[in-house]
């Protein structure tokens, strides 16, 4: 019998789905329901029914699950950020790598990959080093800063994020403070009218120092003068203020324009013993502890030398290519943002990397100059957008035939179904190590070694 909306049910949990939604079965038809455990015996109320499945919302913990923890955030059951804070982390890690072991088995038909086992966070929390909150008009005439509440735009008013360092809640209480005394009106985008659109904060987790910039439809604020003072009274550490100016009606958080306020145009970080800069449009990785150990795993992989010729398909500012460059022969990165690749020339400089050049070019157009100057790699490191690869790139990676290709990736799903890809054309997954980047969330990174089986006729 079909489920209906409004019904009641009483069911078990039995697994997780790639969002974090606890799943189960109800007379054959699967249920899924936020804020669900694995184990959880519960009385659920359907939301929506379909034709095989449906959604609920959990109504009562009736027989809780070992794993089930108490939240320790009172944004949590609304907020659109975190999905497991009401399960102790060793089960989270569980639940993470099982996904990769069951997308790689059921996607990629890799049953007999090694998998090591997940390399969990020293911190669960405040390893974010990047907050990027929308701002609505507050209750009181200032303004309102928190998260989007899940699969909506509606603000949800949050102090301080777990997930967060504690110097983002004292910019976020400073600039309240200044908007409630000097502020003009909210960014609706709607009417695409308005002029405060969101704060987004960075952090330098080894030098400690912090950049506060302010999103504006428009050039500027008034009383930016005022607002430097006050941030730079609240917050310790505080090296940079940006106006970040974004007066197209679009969803993307930033604009392509940016002008420093107060200190410098950025703020400056060590990542595996290599100093970067950051600037409010860079790229850089949100958990720096992890990124470390995921960058070692790579390495590791990639297991470059002086004879080799290291290409990192999707360099993006350079980082994680130029984490192994002195190991290398030679590293050849490749990114399709021309400002990206300007960071990445600067970052090469700014550490002494003298075997390093960085091309504007999409993966085609790469292989076809690295073809023309007879040059072929020996590694190559995929670090592509969640959507994965595409089959010509896929196609393109094999026909340069190197030896190793090192493949990171951020979705389980998508990476799965590209080493197939990369099966079919002489290429054999070897090993693959799950990381857990973002503690709290649905999201996992994994990296996997794969090596040359066959020549691909190209």
């Amino acid at each position: 019998m079909a489920l209906k909306k409004n019904q009641l049910i009483e069911m078990e949990f039995t697994g997780m789905t790639a969002e974090g939604a606890a799943v189960g079965r109800y007379e054959g038809e699967a249920v899924f329901v936020p804020l669900g455990a694995p184990g959880d015996r519960a009385l659920v109320k359907v939301v929506k029914a379909a034709k095989n499945h449906a959604f609920g919302r959990l109504e009562k913990v009736l027989e809780p699950a070992g794993c089930r923890t108490e939240p320790d955030c009172p944004a949590y059951r609304l907020c659109g950020g975190c999905c497991y804070r009401h399960i102790v982390y060793e089960e989270e890690l569980r639940i993470k790598e099982r996904r990769v072991r069951d997308a790689l088995e059921r996607i990629g038909g890799l049953r007999d990959l090694p998998i090591r086992p997940i390399v969990g966070a020293k911190n669960r929390d405040g390893y974010r080093n990047k907050a990027l909150l929308p701002i609505g008009p507050g209750p009181d005439g200032g303004v309102e800063l928190g998260f989007y509440a899940r699969n909506s735009h509606r603000i949800v008013p949050c102090e301080s994020c777990r997930l967060q360092p504690e110097e983002f809640a004292l910019a976020m209480k400073a600039f309240k403070e200044w908007a409630k005394e000097y502020s003009g009106p909210v960014y609706d985008e709607i009417l695409h009218k308005g002029r405060i659109r969101r704060l987004f904060l960075r952090k330098a987790e080894a030098t400690g120092e912090i950049m506060v910039c302010v999103v504006v439809n428009g050039n500027g604020l008034h009383h930016e003068a005022e607002l430097a003072e006050i941030m730079g009274e609240a917050v310790p550490g505080l090296e940079s203020l940006v106006i970040n100016s974004n007066t197209e009606r679009t969803n993307a958080a930033l604009g392509k324009r940016c002008r420093t306020v107060w200190g410098r145009d950025s703020i400056r970080d060590v990542l595996c013993g290599l100093e970067f800069e950051i600037s409010p449009l860079s790229f850089y990785q949100v958990n720096r502890g992890q990124a470390e150990r995921l960058y070692g795993i790579a390495a590791e992989y990639a297991a470059p030398d002086k004879s080799s010729l290291l290409l990192d398909m999707y360099c993006g500012t350079g980082t994680i290519g130029l984490s192994m460059a002195r190991s290398a022969g030679r590293l050849i990165g490749v990114e399709v943002q021309p400002q990206a690749v300007k960071n990445a020339i600067e970052n090469a400089k700014r550490n002494g990397i003298e075997n390093a050049e960085f091309l504007c070019a999409d993966a085609g157009e790469a292989a076809e100059e690295l073809a023309r100057r007879g040059i072929r790699p020996d590694v190559v490191i995929l670090d592509p957008p969640r959507k994965g690869c595409t089959p010509e790139v896929i196609r393109t990676v094999a026909g340069m035939g190197p030896g190793r290709v090192v493949y990171v990736s951020c979705d389980p799903a998508t990476l799965a179904r590209d080493l197939r890809g990369f099966e079919e054309l002489g290429y054999k997954a070897e090993e693959a190590a799950p990381v857990d980047m973002f503690p709290g969330t649905g999201h996992v990174e994994t990296a996997v070694l794969l090596t040359r089986k066959s020549i691909f006729p190209y």
